[in-house]
């Protein structure tokens, strides 16, 4: 309900109080829960049609009319740049999903807006959004334990059962032609920089080129760099190269003070330029000695530097981003160096070949060959800019769920079956419990459905068929689901559709305990805008997403 005078100011003694700022909205009770529900139900709808294998894409075009087509859920939301508060909750579910397991995106966005479209009906039938938030938060514990007694375990070194989770995690995104080929670059590139349990993911470098087909997407044992060389006449490759990496400029360092320099006579100008001159010849006389035949620099090489390291035959290149030069040494064992004076043979790195590649219009450079590197690259490739950036998100949500597996060490059969068991247990679990909290656990199963059901639309399939079908295998087995890629009920953990426990965990997490914040707001008091104040304007509550 909109505000009345009565909520901006009140009367004491006959003199008016003002309480609120003048331009504030407010809006309480039932209307502001249902409004707050069907933001989240309208963008939770919007994802559905991109949820599984048989998902379809959104595209998504900016104000500048650059163009995205994807069906990953955290870039569409990241796209759509959502204005109402509720809505950006709603984003925040799906990044922290892609931050914490990199999958699972859509799931936990559909499962928040089903739990509270399942909420309201238990809100018409005048049930407490106290007593629903509190049967929605012991379903969710209820539901992380039933999906870790039905988990499997999973080793580390079990490269065939970690492919199948990266497969999992492709199937239905534009890669899907060539998901084989990119599950075992990533779960090579993993195991490569994996320390035990341990996955750094920003040591897994993702380079983009369009051109070629996504078949053409290569593992570089090394580091691939977006650059060239500093000078035609450096060597375009280098075998056996020893790196030096170094934070410091190939250049005359100015004056920390401003300082006036006289000159009075051409020979003074002379020996001036000589002394300079004499400096850069001298940093790559030091260069040389420690025995380096690359140089990967950080900052800027002076043209004369270049000079001198091209006469020496170095190869070098310049500006290099500092992640890159910390994963260069983490790939070449090389140390970073941030004064020449130091340099010593001690700091190099190794790397079988160096080497500038002319890929599509543009140069890179390619270290690789390298002895055990503990950082890589992954070079994506692809017909159009569009499939290049949309294969480079379905690599990055294969390295999440593998690093996700790794660190779980377990994994649940997928295509449904998770879902379809944790909405059996719950429903036993809730006439165990009893009240009205027992309507809640019930309605959070329900919830939890949605996802199969979605899953069985989107392949063209009857939702009611397949969900009975599953329920009654689940009589059987906790492993069954539905595969719609070819329309069968099987075991899916056997059949290889596997994903790992804490993307399942994760996103039940995150959505229960978003639809349980917005279930306990009452009261929406939005500020007026200054700009629409400043115009004499009514200001408005922000905007409702459009569609």
């Amino acid at each position: 309900m909109e505000m009345e005078v009565s909520d901006v100011m009140a009367t004491m003694g006959g003199q008016p109080v003002l309480i609120l700022k003048e331009g504030t909205q407010r809006t309480r009770g039932s209307e502001a829960r249902r409004t707050n529900i069907m933001v989240a139900r309208i963008i939770a709808e919007t994802l559905r049609t991109t949820l599984g294998p048989k998902g379809m894409d959104k595209m998504l075009v900016d104000s500048l009319g650059d163009v995205t087509i994807t069906n990953d859920g955290v870039t569409i939301l990241k796209e759509m740049d959502i204005e109402h508060p509720v809505g950006k909750m709603i984003v925040e579910i799906a990044k922290t999903q892609e931050s914490e397991v990199g999958d699972g995106t859509t799931t936990a966005v559909v499962l928040a807006g089903e739990l509270l479209k399942r909420a309201e009906e238990l809100l018409d039938q005048e049930v407490h959004a106290t007593l629903i938030a509190r049967g929605y938060r012991m379903a969710a514990e209820k539901a992380r334990e039933i999906l870790n007694e039905m988990a499997h375990e999973i080793s580390p070194d079990d490269a065939e059962m970690l492919k199948k989770v990266a497969i999992m995690a492709m199937t239905g995104k534009g890669a899907e032609k060539a998901k084989e080929h990119l599950a075992s670059i990533v779960v090579e590139a993993v195991q490569r920089v994996r320390e035990n349990s341990v996955v750094d993911r920003d040591l897994i470098k993702i380079e983009k080129k369009a051109g070629g087909g996504i078949e053409d997407t290569q593992l570089v044992n090394g580091i691939v760099l977006d650059k060239e060389k500093v000078h035609a006449g450096m060597p375009r490759s280098v075998k056996d190269a020893k790196i030096a990496l170094l934070k410091t400029a190939l250049e005359v360092k100015k004056t920390e003070v401003d300082a006036k320099i006289n000159i009075t006579a051409p020979d003074q100008l002379q020996a001036f330029m000589d002394e300079e001159e004499r400096m850069l010849r001298s940093m790559v006389e030091k260069i040389k000695a420690s025995g380096a035949n690359v140089v990967l620099c950080q900052k800027g090489i002076d043209d004369l530097a270049q000079h001198f390291l091209a006469k020496e035959g170095i190869f070098a290149v310049r500006r290099v981003k500092q992640s890159d030069i910390k994963k260069l040494a983490k790939a070449t064992g090389a140390k970073i160096v941030s004064s020449l004076e130091n340099l010593s043979s001690s700091d190099l790195g190794y790397a079988g070949v160096v080497e500038e590649v002319k890929i599509g219009d543009d140069e890179m450079v390619f270290v690789r060959e390298c002895r055990d590197p503990k950082a890589v690259t992954i070079l994506v490739r692809g017909g159009t800019e569009h499939v290049v950036n949309e294969a480079e998100r379905a690599i990055e949500d294969a390295i999440g769920v593998v690093t996700a597996a790794i660190r779980a060490g377990k994994v649940v059969a997928g295509a449904g079956a998770p879902e379809v068991e944790v909405a059996r247990k719950l429903r036993e679990y809730a006439v165990t419990v009893g009240g009205r909290e027992q309507l809640a656990i019930e309605a959070f199963a329900d919830a939890i459905e949605a996802i199969p059901r979605a899953l069985a639309e989107n392949a063209g399939l009857d939702p009611i068929d397949v969900l009975v079908e599953l329920r009654k295998a689940h009589e059987k087995s906790p492993d069954y689901g539905y595969d719609v890629t070819t329309g069968e009920l099987k075991d899916t953990f056997k059949a290889g559709l596997i994903t790992p426990v804490n993307v399942k965990t994760q996103a039940i997490s995150s959505a229960s305990e978003v639809a349980v914040m917005i279930l306990r707001i009452d009261d929406i008091i939005a500020a007026g805008k200054l700009e629409k104040e400043q115009e004499g304007e009514k200001p408005e509550m922000p905007s409702m997403p459009e569609f």
